[in-house]
């Protein structure tokens, strides 16, 4: 079964790679990378479907949870820590979970991802429910820990869904949404971090976006939800105030302190013309729809 894999075949245009030049290894790189987000953009309807699940857990109190191991599972944790700062959201609502744990991240921990064991016992320890969505990342489609995990999830009645680099995957029959993104053998035989990697990452990046555009964490196409946890972002949170509302740096930094340094609130302040106590009023009202919160009542 492993030999059948694309993902582990040999590519035909690098059966030479040890002899190219550098120049020739960047250039059939970079037009091997060319395909992938075609093959991408083929998955957009399965995706759609699984991101419209994710936005109905978010909004019911659920959670979105990656489970993964080696690249796949890094992936995950990249998009789950980048949620909090981007989307304003408590690290509990998008986390990624990676086989053999925190310090896998940083350190290989190839044997962890064996264990179906380990991928139950993992998501036991995060009290999954009926409202969570989760999301196993495999490039393989067939990692142990992952289905173990997705086994898991379905006895608790989360949804489940599954990213995958390989047509008829193992881990797609563990998943009630699965998305197989067949990129094909990669450049250096069986590096999933290369194609595959790239591949599983657009679309971490298409779910946790579209689905936290879904749950009113943007407006227009700006991030009024981000956290000014240092000077950077301060400024920042001024530049999306003024491009919001069209107001001078000096009036949107006093939105901004007014508002308890919350951008949105800040924003409804401006734009409808009314107290801090009623922005936020409104803007719980409108489940945090910036749109919805400025219209007349």
């Amino acid at each position: 079964m492993f030999n059948n894999l694309t993902t582990e075949a040999r590519n035909p245009m690098t059966m030479n790679l040890d002899e190219m030049s550098i120049s020739e290894v960047l250039y059939t790189m970079n037009e091997e990378d060319q395909g992938v987000p075609k093959v991408v953009k083929g998955a957009i309807p399965k995706i759609e479907v699984l991101v419209k699940e994710v936005v109905q857990s978010l909004k019911g109190g659920g959670r979105l949870i990656y489970v993964g191991a080696g690249t796949s599972g890094r992936l995950g944790v990249l998009d789950a820590v980048e949620c909090p700062p981007t989307f304003g959201v408590p690290s509990s609502t998008v986390i990624g979970q990676i086989a053999g744990g925190d310090a896998a991240f940083t350190k290989a921990k190839e044997g962890a991802e064996d264990s179906k064991e380990a991928g139950q016992k993992d998501l036991k320890q995060l009290s999954l429910t009926s409202k969570d969505v989760v999301i196993g990342l495999a490039a393989s489609g067939r990692t142990p820990y992952v289905i173990g995990a997705l086994q898991y999830a379905q006895t608790c009645g989360a949804v489940t869904g599954s990213v995958s680099c390989n047509v008829s995957a193992t881990v797609s029959e563990y998943a009630d949404y699965s998305i197989e993104v067949d990129t094909g053998a990669e450049v250096l035989t069986g590096s999933t971090r290369l194609k595959a990697g790239t591949a599983q990452k657009l679309v971490l990046n298409m779910i946790s976006t579209s689905a936290m555009i879904g749950v009113g964490k943007i407006y227009e196409n700006l991030m009024v939800d981000v956290k000014a946890t240092n000077n950077k972002l301060i400024q920042r949170s001024h530049n999306i105030i003024m491009e919001a509302t069209g107001v001078d740096e000096k009036t949107a930094a006093r939105a901004f302190h007014q508002s308890g340094q919350h951008v949105k609130t800040a924003i409804v302040m401006i734009l409808a013309d009314i107290s801090e106590t009623e922005a936020k009023s409104r803007l719980t009202e409108a489940n945090g729809f910036i749109k919805k919160a400025i219209q007349e009542p």
